[in-house]
């Protein structure tokens, strides 16, 4: 068995460089998922006993259990005479969170794992039939899964947008009171988790192109 050597020329071929785009794009997917807190808020009032616009508050994020997500009266302050804190946000989305979060981190050990190969174990990897048809095989499959999490998630993260925007109003049932006035405030801008999602859908399908049966073929001279 070959020692550990260094060698960064595999890098250079597209099987090397794509799985570091790949581990790149791994950490930027769980640690932008796994880390999201945002809030969304709505603007109370009952004219004429409470004139004043109050802000109601519900803090949401990773695993995004919504339903779990209370609103958050000023402390304090009885706004309209409803129990804000009993109301929740509609919507439970843990599943297909965890399952981005959980598969984006295997995808960063499997690269780890794989690229300490390219590069440490580079003529062992050249010279076995087996390493390189597993390494092959596990790539495909860890793409189709990665489109598969990228895919439930973009559509979870659609409808986290539409349970946390102006809709909400809609829903709450003190805001359907006539004595009770609701407006829709703001909700944290969520750029960064469609990055996430665009990113790692990306990598995904460039990872599907290049490694292919091509890419298993020995480096050329040069490179060894």
């Amino acid at each position: 068995m070959s020692g550990f050597q260094i060698n960064l020329n595999p890098l250079k071929e597209p099987l090397g460089f794509i799985k570091v785009l790949e581990w790149l794009a791994s950490i930027f997917a769980f640690a932008t998922c796994g880390g999201f807190k945002g809030q969304t808020e709505i603007q109370a009032s009952c004219p004429p006993t409470v004139t004043e616009n109050k802000t109601i508050t519900a803090v949401f994020g990773y695993p995004f259990r919504l339903n779990e997500a209370s609103f958050q009266p000023p402390p304090g302050v009885n706004v309209c005479d409803v129990n804000w804190k009993s109301l929740v946000l509609i919507g439970d989305y843990s599943s297909s969170a965890q399952f981005y979060v959980t598969f984006a981190v295997f995808v960063f050990l499997y690269c780890i794992a794989a690229l300490l190969l390219y590069v440490g174990y580079t003529s062992l990897y050249l010279d076995s039939r087996k390493l390189p048809m597993i390494d092959f095989v596990v790539t495909l499959v860890a793409t189709f899964l990665w489109l598969v999490s990228t895919s439930a998630w973009a559509k979870a993260l659609t409808d986290i947008k539409i349970a946390t925007g102006h809709n909400i109003v809609q829903e709450l049932l003190p805001c359907k009171k006539k004595e009770v006035l609701c407006y829709f405030g703001s909700v944290t801008s969520m750029g960064s988790l469609n990055v996430s999602v665009m990113e790692f859908h990306s990598v995904a399908q460039a990872g599907e192109q290049y490694h292919n049966l091509d890419s298993l073929q020995p480096l050329p001279p040069e490179f060894k």
